[in-house]
């Protein structure tokens, strides 16, 4: 799955930039730097913005091109901030032969969110995830964080309501 910027207003504070600064300066000497600046960077804004991946790229020297390949491959970075409701469907293997797709789409379908996308308000996030370990309970959705298995699409409004 492709990721993709939404429009969302940078709201990054002097405090965040001055900790981004102080990473790109301890990793200034790592060979290959722009992984742990990112991990480090995503964890102090929460996902990559793309006022983030300038400032690293003025203060490394790597093109912003470079950084946004780096952090449009790897599936561990966000370009998009995580909404206040952060669900996770799990599509790996065994959730999806058992209908992890469907519930995706449901979930679509009821909040009007993409996949990889947050809501325009910022309340909700829907991502679509690879295995996250509990194949017993196929197929599963994170909320927040909590797991919730041996799901159906039609589980998927009472689940949501819970949430609004």
């Amino acid at each position: 799955m492709k990721k993709k910027l939404t429009s969302v207003t940078f709201r990054g504070t002097p405090e965040q930039e001055a900790a981004l600064l102080a990473v790109i300066e301890k990793h200034r000497d790592t060979p290959g730097l722009l992984m742990p600046i990112l991990q480090d960077a995503q964890e102090i804004y929460g996902y990559l913005p793309v006022e983030v991946m300038q400032i690293i790229a003025k203060e490394t020297g790597h093109p912003i091109e470079e950084i946004f390949g780096v952090a449009s491959f790897y599936s561990q970075f966000s370009l998009n901030p995580k909404g206040e409701v952060a669900i996770a469907v799990c599509l790996g293997t065994a959730c999806y032969v058992k209908g992890s797709g469907e519930i995706l789409d449901k979930i679509v379908e009821i909040l009007g969110v993409s996949a990889g996308d947050t809501s325009a308000d910022g309340k909700y996030s829907v991502d679509a995830t690879r295995c996250i370990g509990a194949c017993g309970l196929a197929p599963v959705l994170t909320i927040n964080n909590e797991v919730y298995g041996r799901l159906t699409a039609a589980d998927m409004a009472g689940i949501l309501k819970q949430y609004q």
